[in-house]
């Protein structure tokens, strides 16, 4: 499908660009591509790591896109002024967005399982993948994280896995409506929640998703899920759970500040389970991802015995390390269902919590800045803090007149104690002060690759404390 063909990624280092680029390299075509953040000085290492692989970075300038031939990948929303997009524009290039080509490869597949849903999509895909690996079905993976059982000294940046069989497992995404390009033999849908559409369109989009499977995978216990699986008639379907009834039950759960214990029960017989990664919504997420391997024919106790190995992904409750007897989290927690996930998974133990939450762009407070105001209040006590630096922004045009002291007063008035604090580096600085024996501190925001390394700063601050 890809051989001979030649793909000019533009942003090439974004979470969902780089793993695909990786695996249309692996299938044969040409690749190379540009990013702002390369042009900024930013992530060196990322990109270094790219061009070790053979692929050509240029500036975001149009210099890479010389012909006609080259295939542009870019973002739906991107601006036509950008001048890679002008000179594709100018030479006549095909253009496609990321979605676009990954369905394409993804529908290609002789077999091929796709994940779904508001939140959890990244994990249950490692998750799965880490099983039909285990299992030896040599799968073929993107993700939108790494994954740290396939990461290593030489390959850090491992968000894809390429594989020699004709089964892939791919996230979706429902953001921009994309997940309607997919057509999966099984697909997964871990929950249905507000996020970055409104309800009535996720029902859509979700509904149309696994009505087009032959085998769907689905949460009991979210109200929408149920409500969509009613609706439809499927050829077949496993639900999973905690509650009565689900296909793939957790029972006798026992959380750990690193991990969990349960009894998987399943068609009358129990299996006992053991993670590696902590929090019930990790529970939920490995019992999606034990249901669809056995959907495509991996024994249970082949699933379970590889589930208790997956290792977890980088900026999924990603501990950072520990100072001074404080404690450093890096997550991508960014809506209200994933903030509420970590910080249920942290107040579930003693100690206090400071939050740090970089939003990931003015849209999102607009769209969810209140629900997001709510979980923080909801979940955060006592002498818990809440700290929001400015949002992420790295140009482009948007309104920019609600920004992160909105959430901040909503937190406030709603009992909170939150602060407001405009640049991210005094936000660290804060948090160090701030930080005392015995603290948790959490770095949670999306699209935007530093703050693993923002995380790592105020552990050496707490350690040099």
């Amino acid at each position: 499908m890809t051989e001979d063909k030649s793909y000019y990624f533009c942003g090439i280092g974004g979470s969902g660009m780089l793993p695909l680029a990786m695996i249309v390299k692996a299938a044969g075509a040409q690749v190379a591509g540009s990013d702002r953040a390369l042009d900024q000085g930013r992530l060196a290492d990322k990109f270094r790591w790219l061009q070790d692989r053979g692929i050509k970075l240029f500036q975001q300038d149009g210099s890479g896109l010389g012909e006609g031939s080259q295939i542009l990948i870019a973002s739906a929303a991107i601006e036509e002024t950008v001048p890679d997009v002008a000179r594709a524009t100018a030479l006549g290039c095909k253009r496609m967005t990321r979605a676009e080509l990954l369905a394409e490869h993804f529908n290609a597949m002789a077999s091929s399982i796709a994940v779904g849903g508001t939140s959890g999509k990244s994990t249950v895909t490692g998750m799965i993948g880490w099983i039909l690996t285990e299992a030896g079905r040599d799968p073929t993976i993107m993700n939108g994280a790494v994954m740290k059982n396939f990461a290593n000294d030489d390959a850090p940046f491992t968000s894809s896995r390429v594989g020699r069989s004709a089964l892939m497992v791919s996230e979706v995404d429902e953001s921009d409506g994309s997940i309607a390009l997919f057509h999966p033999e099984v697909a997964v849908l871990n929950n249905v929640s507000l996020d970055h559409k409104s309800l009535e369109e996720l029902r859509i989009l979700f509904g149309n998703f696994v009505a087009k499977s032959r085998h769907a995978i689905w949460n009991h216990d979210d109200a929408e899920s149920q409500a969509l699986m009613d609706g439809l008639v499927l050829p077949d379907s496993s639900s999973f759970g905690f509650l009565e009834g689900a296909d793939y039950r957790a029972e006798h759960v026992e959380e750990k500040p690193l991990g969990s214990t349960f009894i998987l029960r399943n068609g009358g017989t129990d299996h006992a389970v053991s993670l590696q990664v902590p929090g019930r919504h990790n529970i939920a997420n490995a019992l999606a991802a034990i249901a669809a391997g056995c959907a495509i024919g991996v024994p249970v106790a082949t699933a379970i015995s590889a589930i208790g190995t997956f290792q977890g992904l980088a900026r999924r409750f990603d501990i950072v390390g520990s100072a001074g007897g404080v404690t450093v989290i890096d997550d991508f927690g960014h809506n209200p269902d994933k903030i509420a996930a970590t910080l249920r998974t942290l107040k579930a133990f003693p100690g206090r919590v400071i939050a740090f939450f970089q939003p990931h762009g003015f849209g999102p407070i607009r769209k969810m800045g209140a629900e997001l105001a709510s979980v923080f209040a909801e979940y955060l006590d006592g002498d818990d803090r809440v700290i929001l630096c400015d949002p992420v922004y790295f140009g482009g045009t948007v309104d920019r007149s609600l920004g992160s002291e909105t959430i901040v007063n909503a937190i406030n008035a709603a009992g909170g104690r939150a602060e407001y604090i405009p640049v991210r580096e005094d936000c660290g600085d804060r948090m160090a002060e701030l930080a005392e024996s015995g603290d948790r501190i959490v770095i949670m925001g999306a699209r935007d690759d530093t703050l693993h390394g923002f995380a790592e700063s105020i552990l050496a601050k707490s350690a040099r404390k």
